[in-house]
């Protein structure tokens, strides 16, 4: 078997992902056989590994926030005039309705990257997090966390568009994954997917005669949007996991 780089092979085991790996190499906060690893290091699966306590003090001093994303926002950097929704997370725009214990700081936004996107005019919740164990569980190639989400529609839809909306499509040349699909009320979807392509639910709507007129995320994994108001954001609390 062919030997792996450190931070690699510290991500594999969740540890953390390999920009935290790299960072706690260069801290000296890693030893492989006992001894302490240098950045470039390879590693077989048979070595044994230990992470200094202080590495994963870091870890538990990072934040995960959820926001009620509006229209008009972006997730990640800013694009065509729209601002990132990073600069709706401030002191005045946390839910009252917290019951986290976390006080809100500057150093909370450092880092702070989107774990998925919402379109411009998508809304819902949005995980913006420092932890890259989270980002790597919710938007890693291999993630199997549910997204659920509301979906107005207008139009007449296809005669087996309900099926093929739940299996059979294909986007860019490729065969979706499974999804779960059915109607909530006269104009309105449930989606529940566990994959993102771009703007997909708005391209596998218009491949069965569907347009979207309204999108909103509710639910990421085990965590729902609840009554968090739009614009307004929290912390994910100690006993909650996606």
């Amino acid at each position: 078997m062919e030997p792996v780089r450190l931070s690699k092979r510290l991500a594999e085991l969740g540890i953390c992902s390999r920009r935290e790996a790299d960072s706690y190499i260069e801290q000296g906060w890693v030893k492989v056989d006992g001894e302490v690893a240098v950045l470039g290091l390879k590693v077989l699966p048979h070595q044994k590994i230990e992470v200094d306590a202080r590495a994963r003090a870091a870890q538990s001093a990072r934040v995960t926030i959820l926001l009620n994303k509006p229209v008009g926002y972006v997730s990640g950097q800013a694009e065509k005039g729209y601002p990132p929704a990073v600069t709706l997370i401030t002191g005045s725009s946390r839910w009252v309705g917290d019951t986290a214990r976390q006080r809100f700081t500057p150093a909370h936004l450092k880092g702070l990257a989107p774990a998925g996107r919402l379109d411009i005019d998508s809304v819902g919740l949005l995980v913006l997090t420092q932890d890259g164990r989270i980002a790597k569980q919710l938007i890693g190639e291999n993630s199997l966390v549910e997204k659920e989400y509301l979906v107005r529609v207008t139009g007449q839809m296809a005669p087996d568009g309900l099926a093929l909306l739940n299996h059979g499509l294909e986007l860019d040349g490729e065969a979706l994954q499974p999804a779960q699909v059915g109607w909530q009320n006269e104009d309105q979807l449930r989606f529940v997917l566990r994959q993102g392509k771009k703007r997909q639910i708005r391209r596998m709507c218009e491949l069965v005669g569907l347009r979207v007129t309204g999108l909103k995320r509710v639910r990421i994994g085990k965590v729902m949007l609840g009554n968090l108001p739009p614009g307004q954001w929290r912390y994910l609390r100690e006993d909650e996991s996606f």
